[in-house]
């Protein structure tokens, strides 16, 4: 996935030499469906440029396809009602790829309509590219032979979050809050279960799951935090949830070790900032501070749009699906359906493979801490001086869990 300038334009001498295939020169047009209004707009506008500018930079010989991608925004509120509505307007406008990442119960909505919609209309299939919902079951009893997932699912970044925090001694006494839905639950329940298995001298002195997307003064969950002990908070919120939750920790003077999911999306740096230094821990499949072309990319994307590069997903989700589509010479869904199984590419940390027996990504993972930038790591996460440093980085395996997947293929 990560081509250098030279092996770009050798693939595009090869490609002139062996004939120009079937897709090249084809536009492929993809629709994102996420909330661009509503408490999680913030994100999903920045992850909507962020396909965008992945597509434009990563088009034409710039992929292994030779083929051209745009990408159009669909709003579904956060709503899995209106992602079904999304979806349809995209199907009748003639998309064949959907893309998704905010809240798995839109995703698993949609997962369900392009199933049934490929099965309904042979010659009209929709390949579902799952960028961010990370809910297991997407990959396991609910999995799906149209839908991928770029991503790392739930129980694999617990798996190498835990791996990680086994090995820190301060961590003795820890309290949980999440946002109450699929998500949320699943952050608990597997750092209950592998923090058992890894340390089983760590207690949870508590636990909140509250409405996603409602609360607007977390004081009454700090204040519970304070009061049971911790030494240690894990959450999995993401957006509006986790930066008015640190904003609350601000305003009460708390100042814990706190392991997340999301710490680097839109708003919650800046308010991370606002508290100073803390020990705050990003479990994901990047960081802030990468070089080559994924840090040019990062680079080039803050100085177009004054904003944060932070979904790999998307450079990975171009260059894998271009890859399908050079091995499969075409840009029909059913043929790149078939070619992106078990598919192997270089990326920006490691090779990735989209594992053939459930769709789900197989990656490298990285704990970053978040700390004032300096002259290893210079970029300025929400141009607040502060960073995010990748203190370990695991291999595809550590992370790796096994998949209950019974993948039913056409035909």
């Amino acid at each position: 996935m990560k081509f250098s300038i030279k092996s770009i334009a050798a693939c595009a001498l090869l490609t002139c030499a062996t004939g120009v295939f079937a897709q090249n020169g084809q536009v492929v047009k993809i629709a994102f469906i996420d909330p661009l209004s509503g408490p999680f707009a913030n994100v999903g506008q920045n992850q909507l440029k962020s396909w965008q500018f992945v597509a434009e930079q990563l088009s034409g010989a710039k992929n292994p396809a030779g083929v051209k991608f745009e990408v159009s925004g669909f709003d579904n509120k956060g709503s899995p009602q209106e992602s079904l509505n999304s979806l349809k307007a995209a199907i009748d406008q003639g998309y064949r790829y959907v893309t998704q990442g905010n809240g798995s119960g839109a995703g698993m909505a949609i997962a369900d309509a392009v199933s049934k919609h490929n099965a309904r209309n042979p010659g009209k299939e929709v390949i579902y590219l799952n960028y961010a919902a990370v809910d297991p079951a997407m990959t396991n009893d609910k999995c799906d032979y149209w839908h991928f997932r770029l991503d790392a699912d739930t129980s694999m970044k617990m798996e190498a979050l835990t791996s990680f925090m086994k090995d820190q001694p301060k961590v003795k006494n820890v309290y949980l809050l999440n946002q109450n839905y699929s998500h949320g639950q699943q952050v608990a329940k597997y750092f209950k279960e592998a923090i058992g298995r890894k340390r089983a001298d760590v207690k949870i002195v508590g636990e909140d799951l509250h409405p996603i997307g409602q609360v607007k003064d977390f004081s009454p969950y700090v204040a519970k935090i304070k009061q049971s002990g911790a030494d240690t908070i894990v959450t999995g919120n993401w957006g509006a949830d986790l930066t008015l939750f640190v904003k609350a920790l601000n305003d009460a003077g708390l100042k814990l070790p706190m392991y997340t999911y999301y710490a680097q999306v839109t708003g919650t740096p800046k308010a991370l900032a606002a508290g100073g230094d803390g020990e705050i821990y990003v479990i994901a499949y990047g960081h802030s501070n990468h070089t080559g072309e994924i840090g040019n990319l990062s680079n080039d994307f803050q100085k177009k749009f004054n904003d944060d590069y932070y979904s790999y997903s998307t450079y990975n989700g171009i260059n894998i699906v271009s890859a399908a589509m050079a091995k499969a010479k075409s840009t029909d869904p059913v043929k790149v359906a078939e070619a992106l199984e078990g598919l192997s590419v270089k990326s920006f940390a490691g090779e990735v493979q989209m594992r053939k027996s459930d769709h789900q990504l197989q990656q490298s993972m990285f704990v970053t801490k978040w700390q004032k930038i300096d002259k290893k790591n210079t970029y300025s996460v929400e141009n607040t001086g502060y960073t995010f440093v990748a203190v370990k980085q695991m291999d595809p395996y550590v992370a790796s869990t096994p998949t209950s997947c019974q993948m039913k293929r056409p035909g």
